[in-house]
């Protein structure tokens, strides 16, 4: 059967739409020939009852018992009217016969009860097999009750038929055929624009994700793939943009402390030293590998993060000691600036969050805030409530500020505001990308208020009380 069944869209529709056209013309066939045919029957019935009527007013008593049908015009004949009539004594005795029935009979000699109820025309057969329409009356002519049948050929009736049935049969493949013809174009027409984006699809590649489809009517179906093909190829290439630039960005961060590490290294071996000078190359090695080892922790984290694989443990935390307690993983940093870290709010504030991984963004934002805020600077850690009841930490710093221009970027992997600045401050550009990322995987959010020259302000809203938002669950 799959053998049978066409391999193309267009050929398929075209024999789904003859099948479904030929079904219909089947059906709208059947009910014409149907209707015609009944109504045709209504015709001769109605003819058969108005011979009962004239038949009866030509019937006359002859001498010698019988009856004899009379007949008032020449064109009036049985043989020009097609008429068949046949009368019976109630006793059962053959009074009269038309000529035309050569003798055949309409019926059995009567039963008692034929011929009492209204006249009703019906179908029966003679003995050759012709169908005639028949009906039975009982009539009173001069005091004598007789049994009168009258009937009618179907002949006609059934002729018109077979010439009807006969142009439906000549018509029906023909227009099945006209049909096919007709679909198949219409088809190909139709299908016409998904063979172009085909052909242009199939020359995109990942080189040319820039390239989209041609859209003819954007408001169609057709028209909406397209924009559904051309918005996930919108997505793909920012994808495949942002895979290049974190692959580049993560090499090159790679290859600083390797090089660093590499010179050192080639530079001690050069010449002769002594023991405390040995010790101070060493110690730059070993900085240049908690560089590299933080930034590959980073990735890792990251990395896990787009796969899923962080399972998420939630518990009630209050949000206040939570602040405290990243405040005091970050605080000696800030004592080698002689900075100062304050934390305020509302200690009634509760979040449902997985301690370690908010703990983290919250580490994140504060190093970032010591960082960048120059010696003698205050960082003031706020825990609030907004108006909408959202709990929320912000984290303030007296830094030199992000312009507009940079804080829509400022989360991005590997973003940095000033590049020379970060690397001596062993900044990856990896600390913001994670805080948003644990902040968003709680169902919160991330935002910056900055002005240049007057500090930034990092603001962590998260989800209300015990009802935080979990859609995104654990992997």
């Amino acid at each position: 059967m799959k053998l049978l069944w066409p391999r193309h869209l267009r050929a398929r529709m075209t024999l789904w739409y003859v099948l479904v056209l030929g079904f219909l013309l089947l059906v709208y066939a059947g009910g014409t020939s149907l209707y015609l045919f009944y109504s045709l029957r209504e015709q001769l019935d109605r003819s058969v009852l108005k011979d009962l009527d004239r038949v009866e007013g030509l019937l006359e008593n002859t001498p010698n018992g019988a009856i004899a049908l009379a007949s008032v015009h020449a064109e009036e004949d049985e043989v020009n009217m097609q008429r068949f009539v046949e009368v019976w004594s109630r006793e059962g005795l053959l009074l009269y016969r038309s000529p035309l029935l050569l003798g055949r009979a309409l019926g059995a000699p009567p039963e008692p009860r034929e011929g009492t109820a209204d006249p009703s025309p019906s179908t029966v057969r003679l003995a050759d097999g012709t169908r005639v329409r028949v009906t039975t009356s009982i009539y009173t002519l001069e005091t004598r009750p007789i049994l009168l049948r009258v009937a009618q050929s179907e002949q006609t009736l059934w002729q018109e038929i077979e010439e009807f049935t006969s142009v439906l049969l000549i018509a029906f493949p023909l227009a099945l055929v006209l049909a096919g013809f007709g679909g198949f174009a219409l088809a190909r027409k139709a299908l016409a624009p998904i063979d172009v984006m085909a052909h242009k699809a199939e020359k995109i590649s990942a080189e040319r994700l820039n390239e989209r489809l041609p859209i003819e009517n954007p408001e169609d179906e057709l028209g909406q793939l397209a924009r559904a093909f051309n918005a996930t190829l919108a997505r793909l290439e920012a994808a495949f943009d942002q895979l290049r630039r974190f692959t580049a960005d993560a090499s090159h961060e790679l290859r600083t402390p390797l090089t660093a590490i590499r010179s050192v290294g080639e530079v001690a071996l050069q010449t002769p030293k002594t023991p405390f000078e040995y010790r101070d190359v060493i110690g730059s090695m070993l900085e240049e590998t908690d560089r590299l080892t933080h930034l590959v922790d980073s990735l890792l984290t990251l990395s896990r993060a787009d796969a899923g694989h962080i399972r998420i443990q939630r518990a009630d935390t209050p949000l206040l000691s939570l602040a405290q307690e990243a405040s005091s993983l970050v605080e000696v940093l800030a004592e080698e600036k002689r900075q100062r870290i304050s934390v305020e709010g509302e200690p009634t504030l509760i979040v449902c969050v997985d301690r370690l991984i908010l703990r983290q963004a919250l580490v994140n934002l504060i190093d970032n805030a010591i960082k960048y805020s120059p010696t003698d600077a205050d960082i003031v850690i706020r825990v609030r409530a907004g108006k909408d009841s959202q709990p929320f930490i912000e984290v303030v710093d007296q830094g030199p500020g992000v312009t507009q221009e940079h804080q829509s970027q400022i989360f991005d992997r590997f973003y940095r505001v000033d590049t020379a600045r970060s690397r001596e401050w062993g900044g990856a550009g990896l600390g913001l990308a994670i805080a948003r990322w644990a902040v968003e995987v709680h169902g919160g959010y991330i935002t910056i208020h900055s002005v240049k020259g007057q500090g930034s302000t990092f603001r962590v809203t998260l989800p209300c009380g015990t009802e935080s938002v979990t859609s995104k669950t654990d992997n």
